[in-house]
């Protein structure tokens, strides 16, 4: 799967959490990508992430940490 595919569907995840209330949407982004992502689309967006952050949105960039 191409990054541009794996970082906007990142991206959709995360758009949805900003609109929850709380100040956990960090961490249900990153609980979200372990249950419904494969290992391997994890692996593969933590790898593009250093040449590609500036594509993600800031809840998927700090919730790479915790998947």
């Amino acid at each position: 799967m191409s990054h541009d595919k794996l970082i906007r569907m990142a991206n959709q995840i995360a758009t949805f959490f900003h609109s929850q209330p709380g100040v956990d949407q960090v961490e249900k982004v990153a609980a979200h990508l372990k249950d419904y992502w494969a290992p391997e689309m994890r692996a593969e967006l933590k790898a593009q992430a250093a040449d590609h952050e500036q594509e993600m949105d800031v809840l998927v960039r700090r919730a790479l940490p915790m998947i």
